[in-house]
C-alpha cells in the first residue's frame, strides 16, 4: 500500500468516521493529535467547512500512515476534483450521485455514499459503494438499520446521525459495520473551551464502548 491510499486494517481496527464541520483550522490541528492519540483512526473533514481542502492537505501531510483522512459532502463532480486534488483518501457524499460515484470506483478511491430507502442503498451498492452511509438515522434508530440488514445482508452499512456512546451496542448488534459519527463525537463545549485532555478521554470512551462488544470475552457492562 502506498502512502496516498485508504488502509482498511486501519479503518477495521476502529471503524467510527469522526466527522468535522464547521470547526476552525486552529482547532483541527489540535484536534487531530488528540483523536490519532486515542485511537481513532479514520476522519472525515466536510467540504462545507472553511479552508477545508487546506485542513485535509494538512493532516495528509502530519498523519500520512496513522490516519485515513476524506473528505464529507462531496456532492458534485467540482467538490470531487477539489478534495482529491488536497489528497482526500476516501470520499462520504449526503445523496447518491452516480458521476461521483464511479469515478471514485474508476479511480479506486472509497466511497461511502448516503442513501436513506432500501432502493438507495441497493443502488448505491451496485453502483460500487465501498460502504454505504445510512442516512440520517437520527429517528429511525437501529431497528432500521436490522431491517435493512435482513434481505441486504450483504451490503456494508455505516450508519450515520444520532450514534452515540448509549447507543453505539444497539446498532453494532443490529448489524452496522460501522458508524459516521459528528457532533456526538466531536464535543462543541469541549472544544470551545480548548480542554484537549478532556476531549481525549471523550474519544476514548466512545472506543472503549466500542470494545465491550467486539471484543471476545466481553459483554455489555
Amino acid at each position: 500500500m502506498s502512502d496516498s491510499a485508504f488502509s482498511w486494517p486501519l479503518f477495521y481496527k476502529m471503524p467510527i468516521v469522526g466527522i468535522i464541520r464547521h470547526v476552525s483550522a486552529a482547532d483541527v490541528s489540535q484536534i487531530l493529535p488528540v483523536y490519532q492519540a486515542a485511537g481513532l483512526t479514520t476522519i472525515e473533514i466536510t467540504m462545507n467547512t472553511p479552508g477545508a481542502e487546506s485542513m485535509i492537505r494538512a493532516a495528509r501531510q502530519q498523519y500520512p500512515n496513522t490516519l485515513n483522512v476524506g473528505a464529507g459532502t462531496v456532492c458534485s463532480e467540482a467538490d470531487l476534483n477539489l478534495a482529491l486534488a488536497a489528497g482526500a483518501q476516501f470520499i462520504v457524499t449526503p445523496v447518491i450521485n452516480k458521476k461521483v460515484l464511479k469515478t471514485c470506483v474508476k479511480k479506486d478511491i472509497p466511497i461511502f455514499p448516503g442513501a436513506f430507502t432500501p432502493s438507495e442503498i441497493y443502488k448505491a451498492w451496485s453502483l460500487g459503494a465501498s460502504m454505504v452511509k445510512v442516512f440520517p438515522t437520527t429517528q429511525l434508530g437501529p431497528g432500521y438499520i436490522r431491517d435493512i440488514k435482513a434481505p441486504l445482508n450483504q451490503i456494508k452499512l455505516l450508519p450515520t446521525g444520532g450514534i452515540t456512546r448509549q447507543n453505539m451496542g444497539d446498532f453494532l448488534t443490529a448489524g452496522a459495520d460501522g458508524f459516521g459519527i459528528g457532533s456526538h463525537l466531536f464535543d462543541k463545549q469541549l472544544i470551545d473551551e480548548k480542554n484537549w485532555d478532556g476531549l481525549k478521554n471523550h474519544f476514548v470512551g466512545f472506543i472503549e464502548k466500542f470494545q465491550v462488544f467486539v471484543l471476545p470475552g466481553n459483554d455489555e457492562s
